[in-house]
């Protein structure tokens, strides 16, 4: 078997999420299918990814990993006799982009690193959350992927408020409680900026997110942002450690993933089995690539 990286994006608008389930169209169940096809493989390619998205959420920067035989590489050979490793995947990422629909793309294949795991050898995950408070809405060429939110927003406001949750914390009161998984997650970043044309993007960073956990942080801040809540509410409502009704989930098409950061390549084992212990452990990382936004 070899293992291969899988570097994608996707608008997933057209998706009910990452995660394959029967009779729906989703991102794993559409890629899945596609490599099975195109390397003759018994059923479909089985996909690990970096972080689960829900229905509605983009990425840019998607990881994923996928183990196939090795021999199912010679399905990629031409007619002029065997090409190499880099020349069979470079056939594999075109094979991909004729047989998938536009709104997902493969943008690069390659053989992982010894010890890489998409999932559990990540360092980090950021998102993005976009939001115009234009008088007249969004840009409609960027309908998908900006949400509107119909009040003007303070930006110093909201970045006032954010300091407040970033750090180490039970993020119970933002997340959707799953049985058995902890809510402690490090945000490492949240800090509004507002952009040349007028839209505010948010930068999100953890270690890793529990369900809904970027947008109930993003709907906090908008009600602090356009005064409907004090700046202090969101660091209240952490502290309280319990979902609060008043916290609003915004809209899934304004987040998109946009980077997994990794350790270099000698230490991609290293933090995969580490990460495993602790989400055993029930410690600070948690849940760590069970991820959903």
């Amino acid at each position: 078997m070899v293992r291969l990286r899988l570097d994608l994006a996707y608008d997933g608008t057209g998706f009910s999420g990452w995660a394959r389930q029967p009779g729906l169209r989703t991102v794993q169940g559409e890629i899945e299918q596609a490599i099975g096809r195109i390397l003759r493989l018994d059923g479909p390619a089985m996909l690990t990814v970096a972080g689960r998205t829900d229905a509605g959420v983009h990425a840019r920067a998607q990881v994923a990993h996928v183990d196939v035989p090795e021999a199912s590489l010679g399905e990629l050979d031409g007619n002029r006799g065997p090409l190499g490793v880099d020349e069979r995947l470079a056939a594999l990422v075109r094979r991909l982009g004729g047989v998938l629909e536009p709104d997902v793309r493969i943008y690069r294949v390659s053989v992982a690193p010894e010890g890489f795991d998409a999932r559990f050898s990540a360092m980090f995950r950021r998102y993005a959350y976009r939001v115009s408070d234009a008088p007249g809405g969004v840009d409609p060429l960027r309908r998908r992927e900006v949400v509107w939110h119909n009040r003007p927003l303070d930006l110093a406001a909201m970045n006032a408020a954010a300091a407040r949750l970033v750090g180490e914390h039970d993020f119970a009161a933002f997340c959707k409680k799953r049985e058995g998984a902890t809510t402690i997650r490090e945000l490492q970043r949240l800090e509004w900026a507002r952009l040349p044309d007028g839209v505010l993007e948010a930068t999100v960073v953890a270690d890793a997110f529990c369900h809904s956990m970027v947008r109930a942080l993003v709907g906090s801040l908008l009600a602090a942002g356009d005064g409907r809540r004090p700046v202090e509410w969101p660091g209240q409502v952490l502290t309280a450690a319990v979902r609060d009704s008043g916290v609003h989930v915004a809209p899934a098409h304004g987040l998109c993933l946009e980077e997994v950061g990794y350790p270099p390549e000698p230490e991609l084992a290293a933090r995969a089995l580490a990460t495993r212990r602790v989400r055993t452990a029930g410690s600070a990382l948690g849940d760590a690539a069970l991820q959903h936004e």
